[in-house]
């Protein structure tokens, strides 16, 4: 079982992107859902995108006005990162997500947390010391933005074999082995190499984290939960200081 840094390390950083459907897809879904609900920058214009990957997050919410602080595990993906935003004011760190307060020196408008990355952690415990030091690091009115799969219902059988993206190269599936707390991803590429298939494989875990759960636990940190989006079970929370 590889740890989420070895699985991103050695399989899905370069993938990433490609996976998500693209880098443009991805920058007009999040400009279209930032607009939607009226996340732009209203005081300090600061905040932070923890698990930003490529910046799928990050550079519509600068392209907005926000100074954003870019964490995630990956070199990889921070470098590409790095390459998509071109100039624009956000500040790539290489470091666990839920060490972000190390890095904020004053309170910060917008923490956004998205792309199933909260379900990363090895915990729920760790789940809830993020939600308390998001709390704490956020000013007054300031919002938290959550996105994550709820993986509580269990696929059965060959369900549990997800085709995630192919072309004439390259075949991306995945499968899913389902345990009390957590779900074993098993992510598969198959890659055209000359007239030959390579198949490289990883497998890591996530927590199986229950919408309902999270709405609870967030307004028990304090938060007043603004948004519930469902979108064929990956979830998107918006909740308020």
């Amino acid at each position: 079982m590889a740890s989420v840094k070895e699985h991103y390390d050695n399989l899905l950083a370069p993938l990433y992107s490609w996976i998500s459907g693209g880098l443009k897809l991805k920058l007009e879904e999040n400009q279209k859902y930032f607009a939607l609900h009226d996340i732009r920058p209203t005081r300090s214009g600061l905040a932070v995108d923890l698990g930003a990957g490529p910046g799928f997050q990050s550079i519509p919410l600068s392209q907005s006005g926000f100074q954003v602080i870019a964490m995630d595990l990956s070199r990889y993906l921070l470098a590409e990162l790095d390459s998509n935003a071109a100039g624009l004011p956000i500040v790539t760190i290489e470091d666990e997500l839920s060490n972000f307060t190390a890095h904020i020196h004053q309170p910060v408008e917008l923490i956004v947390c998205m792309g199933d990355t909260i379900t990363h952690l090895t915990s729920i415990d760790k789940i809830k010391i993020l939600i308390k030091d998001a709390y704490q690091s956020l000013d007054e009115n300031g919002r938290l933005v959550l996105g994550f799969r709820d993986l509580t219902t269990e696929l059965k059988g060959l369900d549990r074999f997800i085709p995630v993206r192919s072309n004439s190269k390259r075949i991306f599936t995945c499968f899913l082995e389902y345990e009390e707390k957590h779900v074993n991803v098993h992510d598969i590429v198959h890659e055209k190499v000359g007239d030959r298939w390579a198949t490289k494989k990883s497998c890591f875990r996530k927590l199986r984290v229950s919408t309902q759960w999270m709405v609870a636990y967030l307004q028990e940190s304090g938060f007043t939960i603004g948004d519930i989006d469902n979108n064929k079970g990956a979830i998107t929370i918006i909740a308020q200081k």
